[in-house]
């Protein structure tokens, strides 16, 4: 078929809903097949909004700049967006669908069983998300013009595994970046405050290093199983992250080595000129501690420990040997 600059190509498909994944604040998520051409078939997920929410401008605002976003964001720690539709009933988002499990899920598994994450599993996690954030955060738009992303709800209900043992975060829907979402940041609170940076819960203008404060909550809060920000309500809580009081990782589980509690309290710093200054070098800190003797967790891994938690799922598991540096990550 030939076609020149500036045609349009226009096809057919359709989308059918296969089961409801999820309901949230503002929107729903449906699992559903792509169907288009000669029996084509994929499988997808699909963000809708709550029906109510429909007139909201600035929500559906919010909603169709994530969308604009993320479609630009094209890593293997980030689920990917392939197109903003519009129907009768208002728009929708047809996202990567994520088969497996959310870190909150992970988390709630092992308090069910009593069962400390090991330590090599957190860190391979939390270095995924951190590669995730590393390319968000230095992306520029097509004019090479940095976009300035912040995530703004880095969080375990954000994070998914899938049975493949891949890590990816999710959810840019109140992220801020230049051009495409801007928020008010000095009136409007917004993201789970639990996870919120100090800077955030305190109604000032947040960069990068916000994100790697939230970062740094979710790995304590792997290791030792507590969020130690959490408090009796949402006031409590809000002091508690402005207070950002560091947890003691040696004290709540004291087979953690020194570097990780290095690593966690370094993300946990109060002020952002006293944190990691970039995702880069959270990542290499992290890779470091996990690659330096030459061993170290993989997707494999991560896949086969699913498995073990999960037998329900269908987490991939195989028999082949760790394998050495320098393999897939």
């Amino acid at each position: 078929m030939a076609t020149d600059v500036g045609q349009v190509i226009e096809g057919s498909y359709y989308y059918k809903v296969v089961r409801k994944i999820a309901d949230g604040g503002m929107g729903s998520v449906y699992e559903v097949e792509q169907h288009g051409a000669e029996g084509f078939v994929k499988r997808m997920a699909l963000k809708t909004i709550i029906p109510r929410y429909t007139n909201n401008k600035e929500f559906v605002d919010m909603f169709i700049g994530e969308a604009k976003l993320v479609a630009n964001l094209v890593h293997p720690n980030i689920v990917q967006i392939y197109q903003l539709g519009r129907t009768r009933d208002g728009f929708f988002i047809a996202m990567e669908y994520i088969d497996g499990i959310n870190l909150e899920q992970f988390l709630l598994r092992h308090l069910d069983l009593r069962r400390k994450m090991p330590l090599d599993i957190a860190t391979f996690i939390i270095s995924r998300v951190a590669r995730g954030l590393e390319y968000a955060h230095v992306k520029s738009d097509v004019n090479g013009e940095p976009l300035h992303i912040v995530h703004r709800d880095v969080s375990p209900k954000n994070i998914m595994i899938n049975t493949e043992g891949e890590v990816k975060l999710t959810d840019f829907g109140i992220a801020k970046a230049r051009n495409y979402i801007e928020q008010d940041e000095e009136r409007v609170l917004m993201g789970k405050v639990e996870y919120m940076s100090p800077e955030q819960a305190d109604y000032q203008v947040t960069d990068a290093r916000s994100d790697l404060f939230s970062l740094g909550i979710v790995y304590s809060e792997l290791l030792s199983g507590n969020n130690n920000y959490v408090g009796s309500d949402t006031n409590d809580t809000l002091e508690r992250v402005k207070r950002a009081e560091l947890p003691r990782l040696d004290l709540e589980r004291r087979d953690t080595p020194p570097e990780i509690v290095k690593i966690v309290s370094k993300a946990l710093q109060k002020k952002p000129s006293d944190r990691y200054q970039t995702a880069s070098d959270m990542v290499y800190d992290l890779e470091y501690q996990m690659y330096a003797r030459g061993y170290g967790p993989t997707i494999a891994a991560l896949a086969k420990y699913c498995a073990e938690l999960f037998p329900r799922h269908k987490f991939a598991t195989t028999d082949k040997k760790t394998p050495q540096r320098g393999s897939r990550i």
